[in-house]
């Protein structure tokens, strides 16, 4: 996602304590589970997420106890949703390392993620952080929605853009809806405040899912086709728009070319072309930017005169990345 210590140098002491605090929350007596959560903490990302929880948290009245705790319940159940999500999709790779199913194999990785689980359940109870947890099961919630909406509705490849909407708000943007949230809540604002912050989040998660689907597309400028939405059949909004904008044979065509050449390179190049062609890639860009801009007056409209700067920087970074 390009190169993100600019953004983490404001709270490079507070995501390394977190760091300390995540790795204590992970640790057990049971050899197995300690190398199993050992390699994970190894192939940790780009701390996007502990990041959106301090900088909430920064703009009321600083960070807490309670914002480290939030940032691990986040990351812990979050976690333990990736580890099943591996599982559910058969992958053996994820960003680039191997997946816990594919080095244990299913049993274990559906146990190990049970495990992060309760771990997130316990690190909120233990410590009386019920409207934490609320608000992170919130999120969880919507993620297994989303994922099985997704499921049920896209495996005859017709859908709606309302319905492509209700699935990324719950799939992917309610993550960083929960990060706001709870980096808000950890600080002590009040509950019309906490609930801005989620709205706030889930404009900047829907922009982020955007920015995805367009990368799938490489890059305009230098117009390099990626197509692995495509070949994995997924619907992005690029290709929903095409497809709703499309005559009836058009349509029929890029739906079995999706259905049945997806591995065709030939085939996907031709698709992608024509989303090029007929505006689904400027679409998506517009629809992009208003929901940046819808996040950013939400946060004008909470913050008031407080300084939004390096939460709009990190708004601004999830919408400009390259990768």
């Amino acid at each position: 996602m390009g190169n993100s210590d600019f953004l983490k140098k404001p709270v490079e002491q507070e995501l390394e304590r977190f760091e300390r605090h995540f790795r204590e929350s992970m640790k057990s007596t049971v050899p197995l589970l300690d190398t199993i959560m050992t390699y994970i903490v190894k192939r940790k990302g780009k701390q996007m997420r502990p990041m959106f929880v301090f900088y909430s948290a920064r703009l009321f009245n600083g960070v807490t106890e309670s914002t480290y705790r939030a940032a691990s319940l986040i990351e812990l159940l979050h976690t333990a949703t990736l580890v099943h999500d591996d599982v559910v999709d058969d992958s053996d790779e994820r960003r680039g390392f191997f997946s816990i199913n594919a080095l244990w194999k299913n049993k274990i990785a559906v146990l190990v993620g049970d495990y992060l689980l309760s771990r997130g359940l316990l690190l909120a109870v233990k410590n009386k952080e019920f409207r934490l947890l609320e608000i992170v099961s919130d999120a969880v919630r919507e993620m297994s929605e989303g994922e099985l909406l997704q499921i049920e509705k896209t495996r005859n490849l017709n859908l709606s853009e309302a319905v492509y909407y209700d699935i990324i708000r719950k799939k992917t943007a309610s993550l960083i809806a929960s990060c706001c949230a709870t980096g808000a809540a950890s600080a002590g604002a009040d509950e019309d405040t906490i609930k801005k912050m989620w709205v706030f989040g889930e404009k900047v998660g829907i922009a982020f899912q955007l920015k995805d689907d367009l990368l799938d597309y490489g890059d305009a400028e230098i117009g390099k086709p990626v197509g692995i939405d495509l070949k994995e059949k997924k619907l992005t909004l690029p290709i929903i728009y095409t497809l709703n904008n499309a005559n009836s044979s058009t349509k029929s065509y890029i739906i079995n070319a999706i259905k049945n050449h997806s591995q065709n390179k030939k085939r996907i190049e031709e698709v992608i072309k024509y989303v090029n062609e007929h505006d689904g890639i400027a679409y998506t860009k517009k629809a992009m930017q208003q929901y940046r801009s819808d996040a950013l007056q939400i946060l004008d409209e909470i913050a008031g005169k407080s300084n939004t700067s390096q939460l709009k920087a990190l708004v601004d970074y999830v919408i400009d990345r390259k990768i």
